[in-house]
């Protein structure tokens, strides 16, 4: 299905790099396939970052002095280091594209962003709206872990700062216009702007505040949610919202179409005006490695549904077959798809008839 020659069917070899006879990369062929079969163009905007991830086999308790904490001057010997790719943006555009789709990722990155960049171009992701600041780096959390689960953590947010300075108009023009746009968490004033600019250009928008919750004023966050799409939380950030904005369950209810809480091992519930909540259990772990981006890759399996015009409790299967497989898997772009392995979870799960909608429009590569 390169797009070249004789209609939409070509074979394929494999190697190093999967092409088609023509030499066209799955990349390119997988965009194309895409637009195709049509579908909701959805835009992610959210944060782009590098998780550096130390492991110190002691106890930072052990170093500290209680009477001279006023002033500590610490260093620990690391026995590990991992480095990963992470933020909410690209987490979710990373799902939707193992998913097969090519998800338009709006967001800033520094000047270290080209290894970051290729590995989401050989997703599928769609980066052109990425703006690369000439100056920053990108955004960089560093946490160091004891032997006890105690932490040590900075954020450096960076490149992330410079989100606000972006438009979305252009960037959606340049592909034929938005459906949807996921305003994930961010740079606070690239949230706030994302949304204002949302509503006056008449875009349909989804509200995921997430970390940010905890950071931003009242006021800010009544702008991010009054009259999103989608409203997506947690169970701790919704009872937050509510807390931080003074309105109740029942009228942020009202201010959104659709209300998405996930609740942990007890799964999802989704209530749409006019229509009864529904709730959707989880996909059993066989393992539970680190819980890390599990409501990231949640929020991209459910976009993918609405990408294929699923029902919501469609949406929130394919979200929570997704939050699976980061479960299972340490760090938050490191999952692979497996269309056999997908199916029969979704199957055990959910049943025949939703491993079939489902598994329908799943990619058959991995």
């Amino acid at each position: 299905m390169c797009g070249i020659g004789d209609g939409w069917v070509c074979a394929w070899r494999t190697g190093p790099a999967v092409s088609c006879v023509h030499g066209v990369g799955w990349g390119s062929v997988r965009a194309a396939l895409v637009r195709y079969r049509g579908g909701v163009r959805i835009a992610i905007t959210g944060s782009l970052a590098h998780d550096n991830l130390l492991t110190f086999s002691g106890r930072f308790h052990d170093s500290f002095v209680a009477e001279q904490l006023d002033k500590v001057s610490l260093s620990f010997l690391a026995d590990d280091l991992q480095v990963r790719r992470g933020g909410v943006g690209g987490n979710i555009s990373f799902g939707m594209g193992v998913l097969g789709l090519e998800p338009y990722l709006v967001a800033a990155a520094g000047v270290d962003f080209d290894d970051y960049r290729a590995w989401l171009d050989r997703h599928g992701v769609n980066t052109k709206g990425v703006k690369v600041s000439t100056e920053r780096h990108t955004a960089r959390f560093t946490c160091t872990t004891d032997r006890d689960s105690a932490q040590i953590a900075t954020f450096y947010p960076g490149a992330m700062s410079e989100a606000r300075e972006i438009e979305l108009e252009p960037i959606s023009q340049s592909v034929g216009g938005f459906d949807l746009v996921l305003i994930g968490p961010n740079d606070p004033e690239a949230m706030v702007r994302h949304t204002d600019e949302c509503r006056s250009r008449g875009m349909k928008f989804a509200a995921d505040p997430s970390q940010q919750l905890a950071f931003m004023e009242g006021e800010d966050i009544r702008r991010l949610i009054d009259g999103a799409e989608y409203l997506f939380t947690n169970e701790y950030e919704a009872h937050l919202t509510e807390q931080k904005t003074g309105w109740s369950s029942e009228e942020i209810s009202q201010r959104v179409t659709t209300r998405v809480i996930t609740h942990g091992k007890d799964g999802v519930t989704i209530s749409t005006k006019g229509s009864e909540t529904i709730t959707v259990g989880v996909v059993p772990a066989e393992k539970v490695v680190d819980p890390t981006g599990v409501g990231d890759a949640f929020r991209a399996g459910f976009l993918a549904g609405l990408h294929w015009g699923l029902s919501h409790e469609r949406c929130a299967q394919t979200g929570a077959m997704l939050a699976t497989h980061v479960v299972e898997t340490v760090g938050t772009q490191e999952y692979e798809h497996n269309l056999g392995n997908a199916l029969e979870r979704l199957r055990a799960a959910y049943g025949e008839e939703a491993a079939n909608e489902i598994g329908a429009h799943l990619p058959t590569f991995a």
